[in-house]
């Protein structure tokens, strides 16, 4: 092997591991909206990105789209990850990223996040089935229903110690009026309160108004896991044995009036025939 080879081989593997580092080194920094990623048209909001302690300067940007409000943002708000929007517009919403500066290297970019804007279309309505009355332990259906045909809707349930968690749903079909959602099972520990969203598939990030609060009322009764199934040998839900019971306690109580009558017929028609001799 020539001396040449030895350094460049040399070099090589000292500049390699320094590379990988160099590239990579810095972990991803976290990227979040308060006081919240849905935000109604008009309200005020800020992005907030945080990096290592080391970090010296930050940079905020919108996948797909630039996003032109960033450059107005002051530098001393920037260098601390903070970039507040007064006044939230159509044009603010879309999914977001950071990075941070330190060590002269850039980390990697945070996890996405989907700032959306509310307040596009009018409001739906959410209704629960049957009842909004929901035994402990059971699940519920929830019906979201607009005038407006959506290529989507969301349900968030609202939470007092975090950020709202929300289920999205797609039709089968491009376009709908309603959509069923399945939650639970629900107990009487915790709060469970719910609003929908439709939005237009082509613009994920702009969503309807919020429909009215819907708040489930949960009653004391506890059925087990097994009980809110349905049952595997008869193909009936809990609900059905209620039914049942009904009318059974129906056709009971009618067949006890039919026997009172004809005891009543009886007792009358043996007087009868008494009351004849006796005169």
């Amino acid at each position: 092997m020539t001396p040449i080879l030895t350094v460049l081989i040399c070099l090589g593997l000292s500049l390699g591991p320094r590379t990988h580092v160099q590239a990579g080194i810095l972990p991803k920094p976290m990227l979040w909206a308060e006081p919240d990623r849905v935000i109604t048209q008009g309200s005020p909001v800020t992005l907030r990105c945080q990096g290592n302690l080391e970090a010296r300067e930050y940079h905020l940007y919108r996948e797909r789209k630039p996003a032109s409000w960033i450059t107005l943002i002051r530098p001393e708000l920037v260098k601390k990850g903070q970039f507040p929007i007064p006044s939230i517009t159509w044009e603010h919403a879309g999914q977001y990223r950071c990075q941070y500066y330190s060590r002269s290297w850039w980390s990697e970019p945070s996890e996405p996040l989907e700032l959306v804007v509310t307040g596009a279309y009018s409001k739906p309505t959410l209704s629960a089935l049957p009842s909004p009355v929901v035994a402990s332990g059971w699940n519920v259906t929830l019906l979201c229903d607009s005038q407006l045909a959506f290529g989507g809707f969301i349900l968030c349930k609202e939470r007092e110690d975090e950020h709202s968690q929300c289920l999205n749903f797609q039709p089968h079909t491009r376009w709908s009026s309603r959509a069923v959602f399945s939650v639970g099972p629900v107990s009487p520990s915790r709060r469970w309160s719910y609003r929908c969203y439709g939005y237009d598939s082509s613009f994920p990030y702009l969503w309807s108004l919020p429909s009215d609060l819907l708040e489930l009322l949960v009653s004391g009764e506890t059925l087990s896991p097994s009980q809110n199934q349905t049952d595997s040998k008869t193909g009936q839900h809990p609900q059905d044995y209620t039914v049942e019971n009904l009318i059974r306690m129906g056709v009971a109580g009618l067949v006890l009036v039919v026997l009172g009558i004809l005891l009543f017929e009886a007792q009358h028609s043996q007087r009868s025939p008494q009351d004849a001799a006796g005169r």
